[in-house]
């Protein structure tokens, strides 16, 4: 097994599942970033090389390499080609913009993502709630860091945490000032072996990157004055960080949509599917009906209306993309078939 690929996250497991490529004389590597379909793949923490991935015929856009990914690279005299990707164990995916049904994949194979909300401005709850869902459905463990506490004062940064964890039920919220250092240590000890560290423009991830990392890795911006923020990073990048583990930095997002993502909506909103269990009835609309324990909650205080309200529209956004999908692989599959029936009809007239 190579040990020099040990600080990456490679283990016994990437080993076994690479097998098959060490033996026709493929390399192991880890996807270092993906910038307009220009891979830069690290064969050890100090080493990269550019690449192109070659594919099998039909591979979909959630196939293709994504930061993070363990793939076999071909180093060719004229420039190494991605051929695999290894089966990946977690990925987080957003929907694509406009109204494609497929998801953009943000990152794979990480066990934590990093959710930064900057203290600087109002939290938009429902945002985070949806940050939370993609996370929680790519089979990673959320982790929510209220960025720049430097700006604003104890009492503030307190009312803050609670908001969150209203938000977060069950996830760890942390509050860190990458300026000052302060609550850097926490964070840094949520990390996991590989931690993705994602959220809306200007919250301070880059900044966050760097001091996690201990050294300036990636570029930053002051917040424009608006509170809007810049789009520091461009692209989703992977650092190395001493010793071992990586972090995956992504763009800033002015909004994320939630794709195919029924267990992060439950994950999410565990607080209002475990009230939803004590309704007397099953299907509960959560309305008018008698026994509702979710309005219920919402009549004693203990659940905002506003929660509800957002936990209905991500699975409103959930059905939505399910019946799209549902869509597209009729539409494909159609397709398919008239081809398959013109290419019968081309060969019967060359018959005789």
């Amino acid at each position: 097994m190579p040990s020099d690929l040990r600080p990456l996250g490679w283990d016994e497991e990437w080993a076994a599942a690479f097998a098959s490529y060490a033996a026709v004389g493929l390399l192991p590597a880890r996807v270092g970033r993906v910038d307009r379909g220009r891979l830069e793949v690290h064969l050890r923490p100090s080493e990269t090389v550019h690449a192109v991935a070659h594919l099998e015929a039909g591979a979909t856009v959630e196939d293709q390499p994504a930061v993070g990914d363990w793939v076999a690279v071909d180093p060719r005299p004229d420039g190494a080609v991605v051929t695999g990707v290894l089966p990946r164990r977690t990925l987080i995916v957003r929907s694509s913009a406009g109204r494609r049904s497929e998801g953009q994949a943000m990152a794979a194979n990480v066990d934590t993502v990093l959710i930064a909300v900057p203290l600087e401005r109002e939290a938009r709850l429902a945002q985070l709630e949806r940050f939370l869902t993609v996370g929680w459905e790519s089979g990673a463990r959320p982790v929510v860091v209220l960025t720049k506490s430097d700006v604003v004062d104890h009492d503030e940064i307190d009312v803050a945490l609670l908001r969150a964890r209203e938000a977060a039920p069950g996830v760890q919220v942390l509050a860190v000032s990458a300026e000052t250092g302060s609550g850097t240590d926490a964070v840094r000890a949520a990390l996991g072996t590989t931690t993705a560290v994602v959220g809306q423009s200007g919250a301070g991830k880059s900044t966050l990157v760097n001091a996690l990392a201990g050294a300036e890795v990636m570029a930053t911006q002051a917040t424009r004055q608006d509170g809007k923020g810049r789009h520091t990073t461009t692209a989703r990048e992977l650092i190395a960080l001493p010793g071992e583990g990586v972090l995956i930095d992504t763009p800033g997002l002015r909004g994320i949509g939630v794709h195919d993502a029924n267990n992060g909506v439950a994950q999410s909103f565990s607080d209002i599917e475990a009230l939803a269990e004590e309704c007397r009835f099953r299907d509960c609309t959560h309305e008018t009906e008698p026994g509702c324990a979710v309005t219920a909650a919402i009549d004693d205080g203990a659940l905002t209306r506003r929660r509800l309200d957002s936990y209905r529209k991500q699975l409103r956004e959930v059905e939505w993309a399910g019946r799209r999908n549902a869509a597209d692989a009729r539409a494909a599959h159609a397709k398919r078939w008239a081809e398959q029936t013109a290419h019968g009809k081309g060969h019967g007239r060359g018959v005789h």
